[in-house]
């Protein structure tokens, strides 16, 4: 999510890390910062013109041209004379999780003589800053990054040599991070650590450059080393300690040939590709710290959604637009099945044009990847209104990626999604973490309405916290989703059929392939299908049949496959219902009706439509591939829709 760039070496300090970080601007930010230590060596202290080799810290909120405007106006910055010694220093882009968009907020964050930034969220942070504040630690913001500057300051102060400080400080917390820290007091090295975030070290000739992406070092140097989960490292120019579990390790130095916009990519062609591919990541991100075992439970305190209100519930209204009505359209299964209340799902665009029915019994949630998207803030507004003009006052929540976000404003709660920047106009992280907050929500209103015990919550959870491997493991038959696009591709109508909570996969699906590859694509419930869409399947028609391997449809849908291809529609299926302890593509009839047959692996009945979806988001990529369509920036089409 954030961008992070640190540098240890002679030359200047600041414009290094301030062009590291426009390399890192594709990320998204909302806020960004720098600080600066170690102006000259303890030998050269009569070439420093301001006397100072302490802390220089600057912050911004907005674009880094506004912290830039930042650095105009001050007038302490140290001179810095070239070869006058080490210059050390750490630069930061912020996108906002703990606390809203602030200069207060953004990083780095300092704590006596340490200024450290962080990428990641810190779980216990709360338990945490209650504890540094009982032992006299002011806090400035309302980050959880700024408890780890308290924390790795409080274990220099008790004597601690700073690799050790950094060793207790990881000790402490629980989450995900990307920790890089310095010392005023120790001018020349950087203190890293690694967990979940990634970490590059680049290694230049007599400087280092450390950074949150490849993109950030290539003006540097293309020899690189990569850290990995549990590393802890000091970083200095005469040496590289780094540590795992306690043991001293070295980890290979690599050459990196790739160009600077195709490192923006991480080594993908497009963005679109990259993104796909960062889903199971960004589903640990969306399920870190809200899944427990003990017991089985799901924490979703932070909403701000009272039990009072969540009891006397007894409708919801989902709005949305696009892809974020399709994870409307499956959040309505998971509520319906696992809180038993009824759920409306309707467009932000046409629920303002009629006299909706909502009431205090109604919760109305607004899903929205940008938080911008014009239909749905002022469907929201709408609802706001009604309660503000002495009508019914309904709760409001959003489900939302962009944290400051109108929408995140505007709604009375929020539950974020946390999938990260999303560049390429078609979604598909974001929709993949909506799917995922959308269940984590409905579990959590079972959950407190009294409808799911710790015990029917436990399997649920036990397969969550298994889906970002099984995500990993769905993305391996993009080889054989290649091939099939490769057979298809030239088709100039594709029909998407699917039964139940895949009925909005298939939609989804459809929508994709026409976003990006510009080919007419229609989603249908398999079941309607001879209610209309059936006289248009002949041997020209690719039929994508989303399977599900639920006992209840399996059967109705294969009876659907098999009317297509009696038809002579040509069948592509994607499917979860073979593999351990499901059934064979012969007991099944598919390896004698489909002429293609895509296989994920199983977990869930509520997990299926999400690791369904990803063969139909490969397949909509390699079609626009193979067809020369530009993927990330499809013709007429814009990333958050602001227009009505």
């Amino acid at each position: 999510m954030c961008g992070i760039v640190g540098y240890v070496g002679p030359h200047e300090a600041l414009p290094i890390i301030l062009a590291g970080l426009e390399k890192l601007e594709y990320r998204g930010y909302d806020s960004s910062g720098i600080a600066i230590a170690g102006v000259v060596s303890q030998t050269s202290k009569s070439q420093n013109k301001s006397g100072d080799d302490g802390l220089f810290v600057a912050r911004a909120p907005g674009k880094l041209s506004e912290l830039r405007k930042a650095l105009k106006t001050r007038n302490d910055y140290p001179a810095y004379v070239e070869g006058s010694g080490i210059q050390i220093g750490i630069g930061h882009t912020r996108w906002a999780t703990h606390g809203r968009p602030s200069e207060l907020n953004a990083h780095p964050h300092s704590a006596g003589s340490v200024s450290l930034i962080h990428n990641g969220i810190i779980e216990n942070y709360i338990e945490l800053r209650h504890e540094l504040e009982k032992q006299g630690s002011v806090f400035t913001s309302e980050t959880d990054t700024e408890i780890a500057a308290h924390l790795l300051n409080k274990f220099l102060k008790a004597g601690l040599a700073p690799f050790e400080a950094l060793k207790a400080l990881c000790r402490e917390v629980r989450g995900s991070y990307a920790f890089v820290a310095i010392d005023a007091r120790f001018p020349d090295r950087l203190l890293v650590a690694k967990n979940a975030t990634p970490i590059v070290v680049g290694l230049g000739e007599g400087e280092i450059i450390v950074a949150s992406d490849i993109p950030a070092v290539l003006a540097t140097t293309r020899k690189v080393m990569f850290l990995e989960d549990g590393d802890i490292a000091e970083i200095a120019l005469d040496h590289i300690t780094i540590e795992n579990g306690g043991k001293a390790i070295t980890r290979e130095v690599q050459t990196v040939t790739w160009d600077p916009v195709t490192a923006q990519k991480g080594g993908f062609k497009h963005f679109m590709r990259k993104e796909i591919d960062e889903q199971s990541r960004v589903l640990s991100d969306t399920l870190r710290g809200r899944i427990h075992f003990d017991p089985p439970s799901v924490s979703l305190n932070e909403m701000g959604l009272s039990a009072e209100v969540i009891k006397r519930t007894e409708r919801l209204l989902l709005l949305g637009c696009g892809t974020a009505w399709h994870a409307g359209l499956v959040t309505k299964f998971f509520v319906e099945t696992l809180v038993g209340i009824p759920c409306e799902v309707d467009y932000s665009s046409e629920f303002r044009y009629r006299k909706a029915i909502f009431d205090d019994k109604t919760l109305v949630v607004a899903v929205s990847q940008s938080g911008e998207t014009a239909d749905t803030l002022a469907a929201i507004e709408m609802v706001n209104k009604a309660g503000a003009a002495g009508g019914v006052s309904s709760p409001t929540l959003a489900i939302c990626n962009v944290v400051g976000s109108s929408l995140a404003r505007k709604a009375k709660h929020i539950l974020f999604t946390y999938a990260g920047p999303e560049i390429s106009v078609a979604s598909t992280k974001a929709f993949t973490t909506q799917l995922v907050s959308g269940l984590l929500f409905a579990a959590y209103l079972g959950q407190v309405k009294g409808t799911q015990k710790a015990a029917d919550l436990l399997p649920l959870l036990d397969a969550l916290v298994k889906l970002p491997g099984a995500l990993d493991e769905s993305l391996s038959s993009e080889s054989h989703v290649e091939r099939v696009a490769k057979e298809f591709h030239r088709a100039q109508d594709f029909l998407f059929l699917g039964r139940g909570v895949c009925y909005p996969i298939a939609l989804e699906g459809a929508l994709k392939l026409k976003e990006i590859s510009y080919i007419h694509a229609e989603g249908y419930p398999a079941g309607e299908m001879k209610h209309g869409p059936i006289a248009l399947i002949d041997e020209r028609m690719p039929v994508v049949v989303v399977l599900q391997r639920s006992k209840q449809i399996l059967e109705k849908a294969i009876s659907n496959l098999k009317e297509v291809e009696a038809r002579g529609g040509r069948i592509i299926v994607v499917t979860d219902a073979t593999g351990p302890g499901g059934m064979t593509l012969e007991q099944l009839g598919l390896a004698k009706h489909a002429a293609q047959v895509i296989e994920v692996p199983f977990l869930h009945d509520l997990l299926s439509p999400i690791l369904l979806n990803i063969p139909l988001q490969l397949l909509a990529y390699h079609v626009a591939v193979l067809n020369g369509t530009d993927v990330d920036l499809p013709r007429n089409l814009a990333k958050s829709v602001t227009v009505e």
